[in-house]
């Protein structure tokens, strides 16, 4: 049978991003990378491009190099290094996975710079730094929690067993000198390495994502403000809509400036809270991934984003929601405001009507005065003339003049006022076809 034809692209994408493998004990260094500003709209073939220059200077052949995808050993094959690169649709990350450990837990210098190497001018301002040890699970329990004692802040400690409680991942979430954020694995020497990369992906991908989601909390901050004088503007003009000198007009073009505003901040905010919500759930989703279990009483993974993460998230979604009823609550002010000029101008336009049917009233009036004058005016110069052209001929029959005009004024006078009549008339019956 004929095949789709992005059937086979899409079951590569399930493929697409292999988990590294790693054998324990191992170094992780991992940088995630993102530009301030239109992020989704970087140039990713030049990311590429330098990429792939680089893996050409270290001897690596470049077809090795997938689209948005690289895993594979660099640099000094005595220390293992073995480089992870990815782009997403926001972020570009690189990972540093190194098996010659270094001798105490945290002190991999080396390994930080050699990763900052391959990321500098590479891509983007980095946005999240972070430091992975993977060691065997020791005999004795209690000496994982000495190790946490030593490595990491106990207020804020969050740990756990995992994997139904074969492996224990612990991480404090703060910053070390080297502006990374720590964590540490610890599995059992039963553990695959293919399990190991699976895991470590996971804790790489929950600080990750943490990260990212909490971009929208700064936007949200912002907006807040502007959300606030929003609503001190709104609520004075439905306060002044109530008053009977407002204006609704000006009302209205001020509540459009507002809306229009809005509307703005929406476009603007709708990427980054979407964005926010995605990465929340996946973080959520990684954590579940790992099945907690309490650790020597120490709070887990969920406790932790319940209690600093959530709220975060939190404000972010209920600034969405203010935003949204923000937008509807203009538009239905915008309806009664449109409503109230409507019905302000339908009153305008009745009485204008009214005063137009005055004027019309006293122009008719005014009209049949003038037509009844010249009525006078054209009887009075008409009979002037028939008696000036009829009076030899009365002479004949003894007749004055004065008994010659008297008797044309009757006639003359009916015959002057039928002949306007049916000029009127005739004029309205033009009007009506014309009209």
């Amino acid at each position: 049978m004929q095949e789709h034809p992005h059937r086979r692209a899409l079951i590569d994408e399930l493929h697409a991003r292999p988990f590294a493998e790693i054998a324990a004990p191992c170094d992780v260094v991992f940088l995630a990378c993102k530009h301030p500003q239109n992020a989704v709209g970087r140039d990713r073939a030049a990311e590429r491009s330098l990429l792939a220059d680089r893996l050409v200077a270290e001897g690596l052949d470049e077809k090795r190099l997938g689209t948005n995808h690289f895993l594979g050993p660099v640099g000094d094959d005595a220390k293992g290094d073995l480089l992870k690169w990815e782009q997403h649709s926001e972020f570009t990350s690189l990972a540093l996975f190194r098996s010659a450990v270094a001798p105490e837990a945290f002190a991999f210098d080396d390994a930080r710079e050699t990763l900052e190497h391959w990321a500098e001018g590479l891509t983007a301002p980095v946005l999240v730094k972070v430091s992975l040890r993977v060691e065997h699970c020791p005999d004795d329990p209690e000496a994982i929690g000495e190790h946490l004692e030593q490595w990491f802040n106990a207020k804020s400690l969050a740990a756990a067993r995992i994997l139904d409680g074969t492996a224990v991942l612990a991480g404090d979430f703060q910053l070390d000198a080297h502006g990374h954020m720590r964590f540490a694995l610890f599995v059992p020497p039963s553990c695959s390495q293919a399990r190991v990369g699976q895991l470590v992906q996971s804790v790489l991908e929950i600080e990750t994502y943490r990260a990212m989601s909490m971009l929208g909390l700064d936007r949200a901050r912002k907006l807040a403000k502007a959300l606030t004088d929003f609503d001190q503007r709104l609520e004075d003009i439905i306060l002044a809509m109530a008053k009977a000198d407002s204006d609704p007009e000006s009302l209205l073009f001020d509540l459009l400036n507002i809306s229009s505003t809005l509307e703005e901040q929406a476009a603007l905010m709708t990427f980054r809270f979407g964005a926010t919500e995605a990465y929340n759930a996946i973080v959520h989703d990684r954590i579940e991934l790992l099945r907690e279990q309490r650790f020597e009483g120490l709070q887990t993974f969920h406790e932790f984003m319940m209690r600093r993460f959530d709220p975060a998230i939190r404000t972010v979604s209920s600034t969405q929601d203010r935003l949204n009823s923000q937008l509807n609550r203009t538009t239905r002010t915008a309806e009664l405001l449109r409503t109230q000029v409507d019905v302000s101008r339908s009153a305008q336009s009745q009485t204008l009507l009214t005063s137009m049917d005055r004027r019309n009233a006293v122009q008719l009036r005014l009209q049949r005065t003038v037509e009844g004058l010249s009525v006078i005016a054209i009887s009075y110069y008409a009979v002037n003339l028939l008696a000036g052209f009829l009076f030899p001929m009365a002479q004949v029959f003894d007749i004055t003049k004065a008994q010659v005009t008297a008797g044309l004024v009757l006639p003359v006078v009916i015959l002057v006022a039928l002949m306007i009549r049916q000029v009127r008339l005739a004029e309205g019956k033009d009007g009506d076809g014309d009209d």
